[in-house]
């Protein structure tokens, strides 16, 4: 079995974000933070081990893709993102500095390897809670293409937390993936 990795960075990061503004006492609740968009600017997280814990040793990889915004300059993430093996696709934001393109950018490209390099019995892996996903998800689960998606508990649509979508929280992981 291979497993094909797709990896919303702004997702992790924002929602990361907010997980560490309720740690350190900036929010009351998750809840909180998401309504009032409270986020910890300060936080980040480690690649490198973002990468260990949902790609472990020994595991297969197919073609390996990290969507996000076009970053600063100074952004070391997309430059390791390659090193380990990961396409980076990056999309400029809109006039009004919203991100445009990464889901749909993502569900193309999912789609697209499931056509030309996924065979039988190969596995998706997806890194974002966005129920914009799911009829991807489920266009694949009908060709017998099963689904983990990896993503922080409190933004991910209860819909990617069902069978047959194989579900895997990574807030229990928040300390090993945030950069030190």
């Amino acid at each position: 079995m291979t497993v094909y990795v797709y990896v919303d960075n702004s997702n992790v990061w924002i929602e990361g974000m907010r997980i560490s503004a309720v740690r350190k006492g900036m929010a009351a609740s998750l809840h909180e933070a998401m309504n009032l968009r409270i986020t910890d600017q300060t936080w980040t997280y480690d690649f490198g081990k973002l990468y260990e814990l949902i790609c472990p040793e020994g595991q297969q990889i197919g073609r390996s893709s990290l969507f996000g915004s076009r970053p600063p300059a100074n952004d070391s993430i997309w430059e390791l993102a390659r090193a380990e093996g990961f396409e980076v696709f990056l999309f400029d934001r809109n006039a009004a500095n919203r991100e445009k393109q990464v889901d749909v950018g993502i569900s193309t490209q999912i789609m697209e390897d499931s056509f030309l390099h996924m065979k039988p019995g190969d596995q998706l892996l997806l890194v974002s809670g966005d129920r914009d996903y799911l009829p991807t998800i489920e266009s694949l689960a009908k060709r017998g293409f099963p689904t983990r998606v990896a993503f922080w508990e409190h933004a991910t649509g209860n819909e990617l937390k069902k069978a047959p979508i194989d579900f895997i929280p990574l807030d229990p992981a928040f300390e090993f993936i945030t950069k030190k």
